[in-house]
């Protein structure tokens, strides 16, 4: 699929990854709701589960009625802000199975995605599209999305401190500025590629992104990545492929 966004003047592209837009990781923390921050203006992110939020408000003396009620409410608030649950506690071999089940979803004619469908309507679009620019929200169809597909896994499941993005440098950019940027393999990190100098490139040189299943032990890692050939794979890759991984905030 080729890209449309050539306002973003990046200097090269590959031809499974054109990453367009600009980091917008959705955070969200608070005892017994959810207190949206902007990671571009920095912030970290905490949050209890519904049921862990209900527990403190039922220690603090307030009704079984009324933690229900806040529970309610943060839910509703999360999933007006993209997510599917609020961010919880979730291991790497959640979003690992979900990024599995994903293999082999393709983009139709129009090079649109539900990965596109579901950016397009969170706050965060309008956003990233302003500050990329100005341009119209809608522009996102058929965009590249290989990295919308990876912030979809985390919205899926509420995974904390992954970050939301529609632009590969951007996202990358997002996990170093909040220390979460290193060069391990681990299972559940999101993997940045450059084509042209791999392990040697910067992050303004990133290509591509997906998530890693596996390190193989012998130079390479196993993947899963979308828009690869249109579509999500699983690869593998080698490492000196890679620019480095950002590593959210997992459950131990």
């Amino acid at each position: 699929m080729t890209g449309r966004f050539n306002r973003l003047s990046l200097n090269r592209f590959s031809h499974e990854d054109k990453a367009v837009g600009v980091a917008a990781g959705a955070v969200l923390a608070g005892a017994v709701g959810l207190a949206m921050f902007n990671p571009l203006a920095g912030g970290s992110a905490a949050a209890e589960t519904p049921a862990q939020a209900a527990a403190v408000v039922q220690k603090s003396g307030v009704s079984h009625k009324s933690a229900d009620a806040k529970t309610v409410s943060a839910t509703a608030e999360a999933r007006r802000e993209g997510f599917k649950v609020p961010p919880h506690a979730v291991k790497p071999a959640e979003v690992i199975k979900l990024a599995e089940k994903q293999v082999g979803v393709h983009e139709n004619k129009s090079g649109d995605t539900k990965y596109h469908k579901w950016y397009i309507s969170t706050p965060h679009a309008k956003a990233t599209a302003k500050r990329d620019g100005g341009f119209p929200v809608r522009d996102y169809n058929g965009a590249q999305w290989c990295n919308m597909f990876v912030s979809w896994l985390g919205a899926q499941t509420g995974v904390k401190n992954m970050g939301w993005d529609a632009y590969t440098v951007q996202h990358a950019t997002w996990f170093k500025d909040h220390g979460r940027w290193g060069h391990t393999a681990k299972p559940g990190a999101v993997v940045f590629f450059d084509w042209q100098d791999g392990s040697d490139g910067s992050i303004g040189d990133i290509d591509h992104v997906g998530l890693v299943v596996k390190d193989n032990g012998d130079g390479t890692i196993r993947t899963v990545e979308g828009n690869t050939g249109n579509a999500v794979h699983k690869k593998v890759r080698d490492k000196s492929q890679v620019v480095g991984y950002g590593y959210p905030d997992y459950a131990r």
